[in-house]
């Protein structure tokens, strides 16, 4: 029998959700009346990363670690104290996510770089997304040259004139997402090809590459500026391919390699309400040394994903191996070996 290298239920999902984008980019840009014909082909690129992004995160969320984490994480979002939880999971992705206050613990520099690269593709994504999907649209105001109109979902919600420096802020985003991307990605580029451990441990697929595409994506976007303002269009439309081949194996890296990790960071939240309010419900106490070592949901939730994994951790006298803690269990097996060795007869050989 074949053995089946798809998952059924990740691969429907994720059709779903693709033709449902395709439909909001459909009505979005008021039935493709505000689409940029341009922008078609980092359309196509965007929509297969999106059924990747999908497929790969349904199959993620099926494995019984995983789904008992998302599964527990929902339930105590919505019950209980659901303001408290809402502003616990809101200050949590403003440190977490948008100030990335996990990366700081391991260096101020560290951190700069990557809350660079971090600030600079959410603002980027924020920006180029509903653009190329045509929610976001510019027009010159009626009766006037010098006022454009800014429209999203084909309603007006703002307009500046052309001279002004919200024109300027707004007509150059993605200028100064690109800096962020690239002082960051090169910070992280000079660490991996200098750092010994670094370099014995890296792969070139998983480590160096991600930084090179994030690079030549910022560099090249910021070549095509350069070519519109000073050289007169000299090489744009070269500049223009080069732009969407490295942006377009950007968003098909995204669903399989490093770049996942930016659609799983927010899943941490989760795990954090996991951890909060498993601390409320009670700690474990270890039946080895008598302290407590983790919460007691989570090691009533592992004894259910290990049986679920096809591990039963479980004695003849009704314990658990997983009510020990890390030194519980280390005393457990230096005893097993100090009684295998009095019954043997031979205490040092």
């Amino acid at each position: 029998m074949k053995e089946k290298t798809f998952n059924t239920k990740a691969l429907l999902i994720a059709t779903a959700a693709s033709v449902f984008m395709v439909v909001l980019v459909f009505y979005g840009s008021r039935k493709l009346q505000n689409f940029d014909a341009a922008l078609v082909t980092y359309l196509f690129g965007t929509l297969f990363a999106f059924f990747g992004v999908v497929y790969r995160y349904t199959v993620w969320l099926q494995r019984p670690p995983t789904w008992m984490y998302f599964k527990r994480g929902i339930h105590f979002l919505f019950t209980g104290k659901v303001f408290s939880h809402l502003w616990f999971l809101g200050k949590e992705s403003v440190q977490n996510i948008a100030f990335q206050k996990f990366i700081y613990p391991r260096g101020k520099y560290r951190w700069l770089a990557h809350f660079c690269i971090a600030i600079g593709c959410f603002s980027a994504f924020a920006i180029t997304f509903p653009l190329t999907f045509g929610w976001i649209h510019f027009t010159l105001a009626p009766n006037s040259i010098t006022v454009y109109e800014a429209h999203f979902f084909g309603f007006k919600v703002m307009d500046f004139r052309l001279d002004s420096i919200m024109a300027f802020l707004t007509f150059h985003a993605l200028n100064w997402s690109s800096y962020l991307v690239i002082f960051g990605s090169l910070y992280y580029l000079r660490r991996r090809l200098t750092n010994p451990g670094l370099i014995a441990t890296q792969t070139f697929e998983g480590d160096l590459l991600p930084l090179l595409l994030l690079i030549a994506i910022s560099v090249t976007g910021l070549c095509l500026t350069y070519s519109y303002q000073f050289m007169k269009g000299f090489a744009y439309d070269f500049l223009a391919v080069v732009h969407a081949v490295t942006v377009i194996m950007f968003l098909i890296w995204i669903p399989f390699g490093k770049f996942f990790h930016i659609i799983q960071r927010p899943a941490q939240i989760g795990a954090h309400i996991y951890k909060k309010e498993g601390m409320k419900k009670g700690m474990a106490i270890c039946k080895e040394t008598g302290k407590p070592f983790t919460t007691q949901l989570h090691i009533d939730d592992l004894k259910i994903v290990t049986k679920q994994l096809g591990f039963d951790f479980s004695d003849d006298e009704g314990n658990s191996h997983l009510d020990l803690s890390p030194e519980g269990k280390r005393d457990r097996l230096a005893k097993a070996h100090l009684k295998a060795r009095i019954e043997g007869g031979n205490l040092f050989g």
